[in-house]
Order: C-alpha cells, then sequence, then structure tokens
C-alpha cells in the first residue's frame, strides 16, 4: 500500500480539504444527485484530519448545493460550446473537469503554488487538463493559458477570502486578457462577512471571511468591462440536500443570505 500524502496547507488553502472532503461523503449516498468518484479515491490517498468537515453540516450542506448549481451552469455552457476553454480558478482538489469533460474541451486548474504541488502529487494531470500555479490575482497567470474558443472562468470558493481590491484585481485580469470571456463567480452574502465561525470546519483553519456581494452591482467598479447575465444562487442546490433544507429554501429572507453564482460575461 502507497504512503499516504500529508498536505502541508493553512488558512483560505486549507479550506479547500474541507469542501473536498464534504463532496466524496455526499457521493457516498445512494440518492447523490452527483457522484465525485475522484474524490471518494483521493480522500483516501491524504494522512489528513478531516473531523471538524466531519462534523460541520452547515459547511457540508452549502458545499454540495454550491456543485449542484455550479454542474449544472458549467454544464450547460460546455454544451453550448463544445470547444471551449475553462479556467478554474482556486481549483484546490477540485474534480469537476472529470464529470464534465466531453472529450474536447481544454481545462486549467489554477491555484496558489503550495496547492498546486498537493493536487499535482495526487492527479499527475495532462493534455486537455493541466494546471497553473499562481495566485488568482497575479497578472502573470493570463500568460500561461492558451486561449481557445470560448472561454470560462469558474470562481468557486475563493472571493469570501479576498478583499475588495483582490477581487477587482482578478476580474480586471480577466478582462484585460481574454475575449469571449464568461465568468461564474460565487459569493457570500455580505452580511456573512467577518462571520466564519458559522462554519466551524473553516473556523480551524484560520480563514476569514472578507468580502461578499449579493447582486452583479455589488461589484462596483469591479464589473467594469462585465455585463450581467444572471444572478444565481445555491437555493436548488439545497433542495436536493433533505426535507428540511428544502423548507428553508421557501423562506423569503433565504433568497437573500443565500451564496451567490454571479454569471456575467464580458463587453
Amino acid at each position: 500500500m502507497s504512503e499516504k500524502i500529508k498536505p502541508a496547507l493553512n488558512g483560505a488553502a486549507e479550506t479547500m480539504l474541507q469542501s473536498f472532503y464534504a463532496r466524496a461523503m455526499y457521493s457516498k449516498d445512494p440518492k447523490h444527485k452527483f457522484h465525485d468518484a475522484k474524490a471518494e479515491e483521493i480522500v483516501a490517498k491524504l494522512d489528513y484530519d478531516f473531523s471538524n468537515a466531519q462534523n460541520d453540516a452547515a459547511m457540508s450542506g452549502g458545499v454540495v448545493a454550491r456543485t449542484v448549481v455550479f454542474d449544472e451552469l458549467v454544464g450547460d455552457f460546455i454544451a453550448k460550446n463544445p470547444d471551449s476553454t475553462v479556467v478554474n480558478i482556486a481549483c484546490g482538489l477540485d474534480t469537476r473537469f472529470y464529470r464534465m469533460d466531453n472529450g474536447r474541451i481544454t481545462w486549467y486548474n489554477l491555484d496558489l503554488p503550495e496547492t498546486i504541488e498537493v493536487r499535482d502529487s495526487l492527479y499527475h494531470e495532462s493534455g486537455r487538463v493541466s494546471t497553473v500555479a499562481c495566485s488568482a490575482y497575479d497578472p502573470e497567470w493570463a500568460q500561461m493559458i492558451e486561449k481557445r474558443g470560448k472561454m470560462l472562468f469558474v470562481i468557486e470558493g475563493l472571493s469570501m477570502y479576498l478583499t475588495a481590491e483582490q477581487v477587482r484585481d482578478m476580474l480586471a485580469i480577466i478582462r484585460d486578457n481574454f475575449d469571449n470571456a464568461t465568468v461564474m463567480m460565487e459569493c457570500l452574502c455580505p452580511k456573512f462577512v467577518k462571520k466564519e465561525s458559522l462554519e466551524r470546519s473553516i473556523q480551524a483553519t484560520g480563514a476569514k471571511f472578507k468580502w461578499g456581494a449579493n447582486s452583479f452591482d455589488d461589484l462596483g467598479e469591479a464589473g467594469r468591462g462585465f455585463r450581467r447575465v444572471k444572478d444565481d444562487n445555491i437555493l436548488r442546490g439545497m433542495w436536493t440536500l433533505s426535507l428540511a433544507y428544502k423548507l428553508v429554501t421557501w423562506i423569503p429572507i433565504m433568497k437573500t443570505f443565500a451564496q451567490k453564482i454571479l454569471v456575467f460575461e464580458k463587453t
């Protein structure tokens, strides 16, 4: 049996392990809406204490709900643009390529060097799926991406850990370097900024919620050069979890509090 890999991560980078575990565990539910076999395989290779994630229902439910909705949105984009290029920003150990691959797309998984080091030790990706080791708001990464077909930028589980200035800089890199660009970005409700204690597994990593947005209009200057496609949210993903979650989604104020997925494109 091969030796397990112990990931040396902390802060926001470590949160990717919590969300990754949530997807792997959900995949074992016989009523799952997505099956992440790759996540199940990789979790078994990690030497990491997942007890915080295992006991954090709020974090796990949110991760599963957003995964269901992102899979739907990304899948629809690829169906309409089968030769597109997808850039998965702050990819962590995300396995969406393996669920979405149509045999034609090009996919880049981008994250901090220390995260990509862990990813590369587990996945060994090449060909149409590859990794880019760079900060999301360092303009150097734009030069590492081959511009091919329609471009989709997926930003999941990242923006809440950035400052408003970092969000602006990240989106400016996309705006200034890529035509035919569509962005799908998850955003935290602003009311939950600085309230990471609501998700115990996230609090345990030391990561902090710094920024949020409820709509494309909330982006302000960061949205310059883009136009809204739609302001979506994770509520319909919550419908898949349990009757209790489904009942909660019917409360009108939940539409305000739910995590948003803003979809916008370059003008």
